[in-house]
């Protein structure tokens, strides 16, 4: 029976390791994107997003069928939202530039690379939260660093962006390259966010 009840208890972790691991396979597929314009790149991380939300709607469910929790239930659910929002800004990254039929530009090409390692601190983190937790707390900062950087390179862009706009047509494409790098800046915040989650955690059991 308590084998049983441990392995309940252990299935939020596994849940959320399996939205992490998503996430980073998905910010690979937008790294590849970015970098070949290969359209299959493209279906893959909308196949990884659509995957990630499969597994949080299974951790929701689990979390409304289960008294007792690994960590406070309003983190694991705080933790699961702010890793989905990762995945989901991607996507609609990718979305958003080809509706506009836009090229990615060495900042997008950047930033998804940052997001990219940044996602792998965060499933490193996630792996080590339940063991090892102040080592999930080193990760969680490196992650955060890494969204720090993502930061910088965006208003970087967008210094750029704003220089020299010389008609309406190049006004126009300007509007929609922020909008671009306005997903990928928002990719950033909610991992920096999931960062600050997993850090709280740390807080609480260590």
């Amino acid at each position: 029976m308590r084998n049983l009840f441990a392995k309940r208890q252990n299935v939020f972790i596994k849940l959320i390791h399996e939205q992490a691991s998503l996430t980073l396979e998905g910010l690979e597929a937008l790294k590849s994107f970015f970098e070949t314009g290969d359209p299959e790149a493209a279906k893959l991380l909308t196949s990884k997003e659509k995957e990630a939300d499969e597994a949080r709607r299974i951790l929701i469910d689990e979390l409304n069928r289960t008294f007792v929790t690994p960590f406070d239930r309003e983190d694991i659910f705080a933790l699961s939202r702010a890793i989905d929002d990762v995945l989901d800004y991607a996507y609609s990254t990718v979305n958003e530039m080809q509706i506009f039929e836009v090229q990615a530009t060495p900042f997008m090409q950047r930033m998804a690379a940052l997001l990219r390692d940044a996602a792998f601190e965060l499933l490193q983190a996630v792996n080590r939260l339940e063991q090892h937790p102040n080592v999930a707390g080193d990760h969680a900062q490196r992650a955060k660093a890494l969204e720090n950087r993502v930061e910088d390179v965006y208003r970087e862009a967008l210094a750029d962006l704003f220089q020299g706009a010389a008609d309406i047509e190049h006004v126009i494409m300007i509007l929609k390259l922020r909008e671009v790098y306005r997903h990928l800046s928002n990719a950033a915040d909610r991992g920096d966010e999931a960062a600050n989650v997993i850090a709280d955690i740390v807080v609480k059991i260590a």
